[in-house]
């Protein structure tokens, strides 16, 4: 059984409107895949719906076996963190060691319990010499990685980052793929909303496409990326690579090797 699972998920807000509709998806512990879509598509209230910020309005949320609908957003979010696009809406502590240990504070660790989990989590973020600075001395960029450490800290057997290659150079964007790949090594599962198409190709094999409130397809980046009619209807471009390639009258291509090569595979 999957670790998360979602069926045949529809979400209402209040108002009558409908965000996500009939929503099918599973995630299997160790997997990390990205959804993509244009704003409006549904993805990041799809995500929400994973770790409790929203319920269901039809179909059922499972995490561990588990309905969302039965237990509160504190207690699934122990098991799936999400970490927010803007990391000004998570950072409220004064130094960036108060800040990735306040949920272990809360969860009552012994202090050289939280030291060691906010140490770990910081080297894998390339915060370790930046603890006792205030969060907000430090750039947005780096200000996003403080989030991702305060959610891994935390350990939960899920991770959501929503957009966080946005600002990011290239040195940040290689070290997210880092912490992704060491995430899924420890059997954690990484699930990432982003608009960047060529970190897509680089890190995942596994690519959801959302468009008009539902699923389009889940497959893999050389079959999204070159179904013509998908990218029409989610309003998605191809990657930089895929754009050159289809000039050149050349399909299927995904990466420079490729390129190189005039794969067509």
């Amino acid at each position: 059984m999957a670790y998360l699972e979602l069926k045949n998920v529809t979400f209402r807000y209040p108002n009558g409107y409908t965000a996500v509709e009939d929503i099918n998806l599973a995630f299997d512990k160790g997997e990390k895949a990205a959804i993509i879509g244009q704003n409006g598509a549904g993805k990041t209230t799809t995500v929400k719906l994973m770790n409790g910020l929203l319920k269901p309005s039809a179909g059922e949320v499972l995490v561990d076996g588990e309905s969302t609908k039965k237990n509160t957003t504190a207690t699934i979010a122990k098991k799936v963190g999400y970490v927010f696009q803007n990391p000004d809406d998570q950072i409220f502590q004064d130094t960036i060691y108060k800040e990735i240990a306040f949920g272990l504070k809360k969860s009552g660790l012994h202090a050289s319990q939280i030291e060691k989990k906010v140490l770990e989590a910081a080297q894998m973020c390339g915060l370790e010499n930046d603890l006792q600075e205030h969060p907000y001395n430090l750039s947005y960029s780096k200000r996003k990685f403080i989030t991702i450490a305060a959610i891994v800290a935390m350990d939960p057997q899920v991770v959501i980052l929503d957009e966080p290659t946005a600002g990011q150079d290239r040195k940040s964007t290689e070290l997210l793929g880092k912490i992704i790949d060491d995430l899924t090594a420890q059997n954690k599962t990484v699930i990432t909303i982003t608009h960047d198409m060529e970190f897509v190709v680089k890190e995942f094999k596994r690519v959801i496409v959302m468009a008009e409130k539902r699923k389009r397809r889940d497959s893999n980046p050389r079959d999204i990326f070159w179904d013509y009619d998908l990218l029409k209807l989610s309003n998605l471009k191809q990657p930089y690579i895929c754009q050159l390639a289809d000039k050149l009258g050349y399909e299927n291509i995904l990466t420079i090797e490729d390129l190189l090569e005039g794969k067509e595979s």
